[in-house]
């Protein structure tokens, strides 16, 4: 990106902003973790054996499964609070939206569009994301689109995303400050932030935000949302194995 030279007349310098883009996807990073199974084990073995409970991680492995098992079975959650994952997503404004309503056990912090010129990068879906919702809110289904209907999105997001960014760059070269300005932007605009969770907010978030066969309270969440969900686990899955194993095999209900 090249910065513009400052005006003669004093108005904020704009920024030639890069080619205008369209995705469909989002992206998550696991940018740094402390989270094992064995951060469970020595915080629930802590109330009966004390400070012995680290010299306990290595003995018998299929114990420490079904200690597990049990207290994601039980509800016994704060096992699950002493590890920590953060994450960088990049997913359309909307998605962020709805992550902020998982507040406890979360830390967010988001790229902002007072201090940065905003990139004209925006969302719209592909043929696998279906159009077409069905039925009353509640018990709802959503069903393919039609070809026409893929391209009246494309179409019709595109030039509404263009209009909105060529008015935001207008504003800014009138000088309007960027947090004023951003307010010509639409919620399909991409943002990045780092979102740092515990396995037990993990699990809550999973629970609401995905859907899956082995849930035992059923789920409907946005898809958009649920990709970024999709992603966080298959890196959670990865550090506590059998952690996740247990969160599927007690119907995905956070302890």
């Amino acid at each position: 990106m090249v910065a513009a030279n400052p005006g003669s007349d004093g108005r904020t310098p704009v920024t030639t902003p890069e080619p205008f883009t369209l995705r469909s996807d989002v992206t998550v990073e696991l940018v740094k973790s402390s989270a094992s199974d064995s951060d469970v084990l020595f915080a629930a073995r802590v109330s009966t054996v004390g400070e012995q409970s680290l010299g306990e991680l290595q003995k018998d492995p299929e114990r420490s499964r079904g200690l597990i098992n049990y207290l994601v079975r039980d509800r016994h959650g704060s096992p699950f609070e002493h590890n920590s994952m953060t994450f960088l997503v990049s997913a359309p404004i909307f998605v962020f939206r709805e992550f902020m309503r998982h507040r406890v056990g979360w830390s967010y912090n988001e790229e902002s569009g007072r201090y940065r010129e905003l990139q004209p990068v925006f969302y719209v879906p592909d043929t696998s994301r279906k159009l077409v919702q069905e039925g009353r809110p509640g018990k709802y289904v959503f069903a393919e689109g039609s070809p026409a209907q893929y391209d009246a999105v494309r179409h019709t997001l595109s030039e509404s995303y263009e209009q909105a960014y060529t008015a935001y760059q207008k504003l800014l070269a009138e000088g309007v400050a960027r947090e004023v300005a951003r307010a010509a932007l639409p919620v399909g605009l991409y943002s990045s932030m780092y979102a740092t969770c515990n396995a037990r907010s993990l699990m809550h978030f999973l629970g609401l935000r995905t859907q899956h066969e082995l849930a035992r309270v059923p789920s409907f969440p946005q898809r958009e949302i649920e990709m970024v969900g999709e992603k966080m686990e298959a890196e959670w899955a990865r550090l506590m194995p059998l952690t996740h194993a247990a969160f599927n095999a007690n119907g995905r209900v956070a302890p």
